[in-house]
């Protein structure tokens, strides 16, 4: 299928450019999640109606690309916990998805939600998404991201000190403040590696 060849391509590029992580993503309303739920995905093919059809794309471009990227080489995927909606995608459906991602050679879900249907009463507010990684690790054993206005150096650190995630996600808060993660570890009195250009201003 093209379009599977077209991520595996994508995947070959990005090594040799010197990328050192590929995220496919499978989540907000974009191709591959328009196939894992059931309301975009409308076929009646292989691809369609049962769990199993509804995730075989992302599973094949997820395998497609393993197969030219090294071994040693992580492989994130991102996806929509829940569509929000009731007959939507769901924690569940994702729990069981996460699994077979793992099979395939996907070393961590990037576990947000949303996007798909534009009417979806979404409660949004600090940390939303974060019971969905902690969730999926639990059930699954794979290591998960948490992502959702998460904003402050101690949330973040209390993700990642009470189990809930394996790591956070950062998108607006770096668009925000580029250097957040200096500050970050100077509020959590952490000694990281400074860019050498900005030792001065260490």
């Amino acid at each position: 299928m093209l379009v599977i060849a077209q991520f595996q391509k994508a995947a070959e590029r990005s090594v040799q450019a010197g990328f050192r992580l590929i995220e496919i993503h499978a989540a907000h309303g974009y191709l591959l999640h328009e196939f894992l739920s059931p309301l975009s995905n409308k076929r009646n093919d292989e691809y369609g109606g049962s769990f199993d059809n509804r995730i075989r794309l992302p599973i094949e471009v997820l395998s497609a690309i393993r197969k030219v990227v090294p071994d040693s080489f992580p492989i994130m995927v991102r996806i929509s916990s829940t569509d929000w909606v009731e007959g939507g995608w769901d924690i569940e459906q994702s729990i069981h998805f996460a699994r077979k991602l793992q099979e395939a050679g996907a070393d961590l879900i990037d576990a947000s939600s949303g996007g798909n249907i534009s009417q979806a009463s979404i409660p949004v507010g600090p940390g939303y998404q974060v019971a969905f990684a902690e969730k999926i690790k639990r059930e699954t054993g794979i290591l998960t991201g948490a992502v959702g206005l998460i904003t402050s150096p101690e949330q973040a650190e209390q993700i990642i000190a009470t189990g809930q995630a394996d790591i956070v996600l950062f998108a607006r808060e770096l668009l925000r403040n580029p250097y957040w993660p200096l500050a970050a570890a100077r509020c959590l009195k952490a000694d990281i590696e400074w860019p050498k250009q900005y030792l001065r201003a260490k």
